[in-house]
């Protein structure tokens, strides 16, 4: 078996090498790196960064502007009998954002950008919500009614905006798929792994891989998997409605404790931060473009603002205006990054191994144990660091379960796009369980697969390549629906309002006459 593992993390090896191509390029090219300033902006890094600029200027900064109003829909929210509630809709994008790349991508990219990285994260997530606003409201625009569900996203709208291809669907809902598996395998592996990390830290044991907790872990992870996904959109919601606030509160809370608990180093953490955005530290690279790249690659891991792939959730929502819900995953976008993603940065920079006697047997962990041995440098005392240990771990599961839900769930809505015989569903849902279960005996073999993270930045940069031309593309139908949004005259949201026939909005109003 160890073989097959060898041959797999070789092939994601060289996959990696056409990953950093797509990040990289046309930087990796010396005419263009020599070029003042440009030259340290990757394509990739001006698609993304310069595409929320652009909706953000467009939109009259509406991330900001409609941030409050985002918070009283979801404050106000209701239960409806189609679709699922706008927050509803958010704690299952939010199920699907706050992932473990919260603590291993953010642990990862501060490993090899410096503390920099943080900055350019800021950067990369607060224009990056008006990318999730301009995605999220095209989503609902052209979201489509099956049963008494709604659903919708980047295959949808793809679809649509292209001439009703029905290439364009099936080739864009394929490439969603291809993305949800090359993340399964990761967040299986996570998901019962950090079962054992809450054993080991409250018994003080270590527990073998291969011992009876992880197998009947797998076993019950599959068991809720099938269950719960099989079930449908509101099904799924009834079980992100309840874990999703629980882990970001506990996540939250655990990581203010350490930070109160060492108030005297955030100075010294604001500082580093700023400084390293501008001036990284040699012994993380030195260079300004290593932090920049690092910050804007894992903001959009973490995030996934400009993706696509959130836009599900988002169309799922029985909103009463497609902008509500664009204003509400704008909110998922800071929610996730500059809070969640800041606070794990505040555990390892503040932590700060890198200048201690350990400094080069932290840069040889993986991501997780150096975020672990950064909350032991804060958490002094072993009933307290024991404590903290439990509730990361406790976070870090559902962090990956959730994740694996949203997956699930939406793969099987792709699925649907390109065929919805029986036979053809069925056989996308054994697929989908036997990529799980790859990554769940990775752990259980005792066999190291981190490789596999980078085939998520490749899946992440790819399917934004694909997403973002048609943003642009959609995005007069955006700007015509926030006007209309804005000018609040009491109107239904309809084909003529948007100018492109929407069914959905169109059948609403007529249900209301």
């Amino acid at each position: 078996m160890q073989g097959l593992f060898d041959v797999i993390n070789e092939i994601c090896g060289k996959i990696q090498v056409i990953s950093d191509l797509f990040w990289s390029f046309p930087t990796n090219f010396s005419w263009y790196a020599n070029i003042p300033v440009l030259g340290n902006f990757s394509l990739a890094i001006i698609l993304l960064i310069g595409s929320g600029i652009y909706f953000t200027c467009s939109l009259r900064f509406i991330q900001v502007r409609k941030f409050r109003y985002g918070l009283q829909v979801l404050k106000n929210t209701k239960k409806n009998e189609t679709g699922i509630s706008p927050l509803a809709a958010f704690f299952l994008s939010t199920a699907m954002r706050v992932g473990p790349g919260n603590i291993l991508g953010v642990t990862g990219a501060i490993a090899v950008g410096g503390p920099g990285a943080l900055f350019w994260m800021w950067v990369s997530a607060f224009f990056g919500m008006a990318t999730a606003y301009t995605e999220s409201t095209m989503a609902q625009i052209f979201k489509e009614k099956k049963n008494d569900e709604y659903i919708g996203g980047l295959a949808f709208y793809g679809k649509k905006l292209l001439k009703n291809s029905a290439f364009v669907g099936v080739f864009l809902s394929v490439m969603y798929i291809i993305y949800a598996l090359l993340c399964f395998p990761a967040q299986g592996f996570n998901t019962v792994s950090s079962v054992a990390q809450i054993a080991e830290a409250i018994s003080g044991n270590t527990i073998p891989t291969n011992s009876a907790l992880y197998w009947i872990t797998f076993v019950i992870l599959l068991v809720a998997l099938v269950v719960i996904s099989f079930g449908g959109i509101k099904k799924v919601t009834k079980v992100t409605d309840v874990i999703v606030p629980v882990m970001a509160v506990v996540y939250v809370l655990t990581v203010l404790v350490l930070v109160i608990v060492n108030i005297d180093r955030i100075p010294w953490f604001f500082a580093s931060v700023f400084r390293g955005a501008f001036q990284p530290d040699a012994v993380f690279g030195g260079a300004f473009g290593v932090a920049l790249i690092q910050g804007v690659k894992r903001g959009l891991m973490s995030n996934e603002a400009g993706q696509g792939t959130i836009t599900m959730p988002a169309a799922a929502s029985d909103a009463k205006h497609p902008c509500d819900q664009g204003c509400v995953q704008a909110i998922g976008v800071f929610l996730d990054t500059i809070v969640i993603c800041t606070l794990t940065s505040f555990v390892v920079i503040m932590g700060r191994m890198w200048l201690t006697d350990n400094a080069d047997a932290w840069f040889e962990m993986g991501k997780l144990p150096m975020f672990v041995a950064s909350v032991g440098e804060l958490a002094k005392g072993d009933c307290f660091h024991t404590i903290v240990s439990v509730l990361v771990s406790v976070c870090f599961g559902l962090f990956a379960f959730t994740c694996l839900l949203g997956f699930f769930s939406f793969t099987e809505i792709c699925a649907n796009r390109i065929s919805q015989k029986r036979s053809f569903i069925i056989i996308i849902r054994i697929l989908c369980l036997i990529v799980i279960s790859f990554g769940v005996l990775t752990s259980i073999a005792g066999l190291d697969l981190s490789s596999l993270w980078d085939l998520s930045d490749f899946a992440n940069i790819l399917i934004a390549y694909c997403n973002i031309p048609l943003l642009y593309i959609g995005f007069r139908y955006v700007k015509r629906a926030t006007a209309h949004f804005e000018k609040n005259d009491g109107t239904s949201f309809t084909s003529q309002v948007v100018g492109i026939e929407v069914p959905v909005w169109d059948e609403k109003e007529r249900d209301k006459s």
